[in-house]
């Protein structure tokens, strides 16, 4: 049953605001249906069926927490901790492309689409571009709601002149797109795509931040591995919708790269150099990246008119279930969790900054003997929601980027872009 209107977050705003809803495809649109086998398949369905077990147990009154976490392994001890707007409208993008029924089940009684609402409201007072970002581009896909408010914080943070994330400049860019026949988004994409476009590197890898020496030394030439994904999202669907060749050839690049750099077992590596294209520091290999976050982009860019990198897809899935590291199971059917990542036993980060300073020093080199020192022997066993809301993103959005082409929007002026 919904919730009552008293249980509802307070968004009175929004409810009389105009609102130009569009469902998303239906879900026998997903992209489940071009696995090649059907074992494949299955295992889509196992995990999405995970998904919609998992996501119940972090979710409270309208918004999800940041982490549920395990406390002993051996038994059901697992704790929510904290809240996250950024997890709960990833959410709200996941769920919406699922059957109303099954979205109030995950919601308390809630649609996808109030939960989008939610957010932009959330996202009014939020000090975090990300979030704002994310909320916007939920608001528009999911709800049908153009957040002006959200789009002009965002624009002027990308005009500010300091820093600007990766993630998040892809993020305007994805969610400029997405509002951009509830609004005039034109001068927020031109603004992320224009950045993004800049910073690529010759190697097709973009940096952490996107303006050189914000990042400190031993850091400014590092981009990782969500600063290569969602620049490849936001890139295909650029082209997509406005058939901008500049953004396909970059997503592409990116892309070209990181499958050429995966493990050999499937693994999604962590850090990259932007200078030479090499991989500074591997893990930890984040089970999100396997099952969601590479799958996602991967099969954007394919819909886009990009190259289908469905072996790597297939490669890195299989990593989740077999994998040379280690034998536990990270993937968890009856908790509804998959276990984070796999990470080095190692007193904090100190593979990762010690190959960061050495790599800053000398492209490519690493001190001998870390793999021997610090192996990659450790699960981290909690579970965040986002992770369940990309996965479900990754494999039930088909048809969001073709459709992208069925635009009356007028074309923003792109600078061609390119590497540098």
């Amino acid at each position: 049953m919904p919730i009552e209107s008293s249980q509802r977050p307070p968004y009175p705003h929004l409810l009389a605001a105009k609102i130009n809803h569009r469902i998303p495809p239906a879900i026998e649109n997903d992209r489940r249906d071009d696995l090649e086998t059907l074992s494949a398949r299955r295992r889509i369905d196992e995990l999405v069926d995970l998904a919609l077990t998992g996501l119940p147990r972090m979710h409270k009154a309208g918004e999800f927490g940041h982490t549920l976490r395990a406390r002993n392994t051996s038994e059901d001890t697992e704790e929510l901790e904290g809240d996250s707007l950024r997890y709960t409208a990833i959410v709200s993008l996941g769920l919406a492309f699922l059957p109303i029924d099954e979205q109030r089940s995950a919601l308390e009684g809630m649609s996808a689409r109030e939960l989008g609402l939610v957010c932009a409201t959330r996202a009014r007072t939020s000090a975090d571009p990300g979030a704002i970002a994310l909320a916007a581009w939920a608001a528009a896909e999911v709800s049908g709601f153009y957040a002006q408010f959200l789009f002009d914080r965002l624009e002027d943070h990308l005009k500010s002149g300091g820093p600007v994330e990766t993630v998040t400049c892809a993020w305007a860019l994805t969610a400029s797109i997405a509002a951009r026949e509830l609004g005039d988004t034109r001068k927020l994409l031109r603004l992320a795509a224009d950045l993004l476009l800049q910073a690529q590197s010759r190697q097709g890898l973009f940096p952490h931040v996107l303006s050189r020496g914000n990042s400190g030394y031993g850091r400014a030439h590092i981009g990782c591995f969500a600063d290569q994904v969602y620049p490849i999202q936001a890139l295909s669907r650029l082209h997509a919708a406005y058939a901008t060749p500049g953004a396909l050839a970059a997503a592409e690049a990116c892309a070209t790269r990181i499958c050429a750099l995966q493990g050999s077992a499937g693994q999604w590596w962590w850090h990259y150099d932007t200078r030479d294209g090499s991989v500074v520091e591997g893990y930890p290999v984040y089970s999100v990246h396997q099952h969601g976050m590479a799958p996602m982009v991967l099969l954007d860019l394919k819909e886009a008119g990009g190259q289908d990198h469905s072996s790597s897809i297939r490669r890195g899935m299989d990593w989740l279930f077999q994998r040379p590291e280690l034998s536990t199971r990270l993937v968890e059917n009856d908790k509804g969790v998959i276990w984070r990542k796999v990470a080095r036993r190692e007193p904090g980060k100190t593979v990762r900054w010690l190959s960061a300073l050495t790599t800053a020093a000398s492209p490519g080199f690493r001190l001998p003997g870390l793999d021997l020192l610090f192996p990659p022997r450790s699960i981290d066993h909690e579970c965040r929601p986002y992770e369940l809301g990309w996965l479900l993103y990754a494999w039930l959005s088909g048809g969001i980027v073709t459709g992208l082409s069925n635009t009356n929007a007028a074309t923003p002026d792109i600078t061609s872009g390119g590497t540098t």
